[in-house]
């Protein structure tokens, strides 16, 4: 085994271009009053890794174009589908309306452990929100349920991107067709 150089995995790399164009994964993400404009840009890079169909920002989530999501995002937001929804209310509603199954990552008294998640409905999508306080109570009321991700130590929460990043990967794990890759 050796490590790839930065050349050979520029070889393998999609273009842009490509990546819009590309048969997605039947998951949406959708950021609620995210406050940090580098939390913002590290979801949009976890998207982009994941294929994600689109990323919903709502309430007062930053948005493209901010050199700070830029930062973090290395050029995601030009890869990933995107939108902003005032309302995260009215954007659950339009998921909702869409055909998409929605599931908050919060930490309810209903919530589903990730790692016990029977397949959800697909599309999916998940709903993060806000750093401290979470998904609103609002939002949550309209989400078809809450996901959990099971926390063995002190602390009850992971950063919001990381958090994210743990959700949308198990959501996409279950329907990616692995892709291919000479060695």
């Amino acid at each position: 085994m050796r490590k790839l150089i930065h050349e050979e995995i520029l070889e393998q790399r999609i273009t842009n271009e490509e990546a819009l164009a590309a048969g997605r994964h039947p998951v949406i993400g959708v950021l609620e009053d995210i406050r940090s404009l580098y939390n913002v840009g590290s979801c949009f890079r976890t998207a982009d890794a994941m294929l994600l169909r689109r990323l919903v920002l709502c309430g007062y989530t930053p948005v493209p174009p901010r050199r700070e999501i830029s930062k973090t995002a290395l050029g995601a937001t030009e890869s990933v589908p995107w939108e902003y929804i005032r309302d995260p209310v009215e954007a659950v509603m339009r998921l909702k309306e869409e055909g998409y199954t929605v599931h908050a990552l919060e930490i309810t008294d209903k919530g589903t452990p990730l790692d016990r998640l029977e397949d959800p409905a697909y599309p999916v999508a998940l709903v993060v929100g806000n750093e401290i306080a979470g998904v609103g109570a609002a939002t949550l009321e309209h989400c078809d349920g809450a996901i959990e991700i099971p926390m063995y130590g002190v602390k009850h929460s992971l950063n919001v991107a990381v958090a994210f990043g743990i959700g949308v990967w198990e959501l996409v794990r279950r329907v990616a067709v692995p892709r291919s890759r000479e060695v």
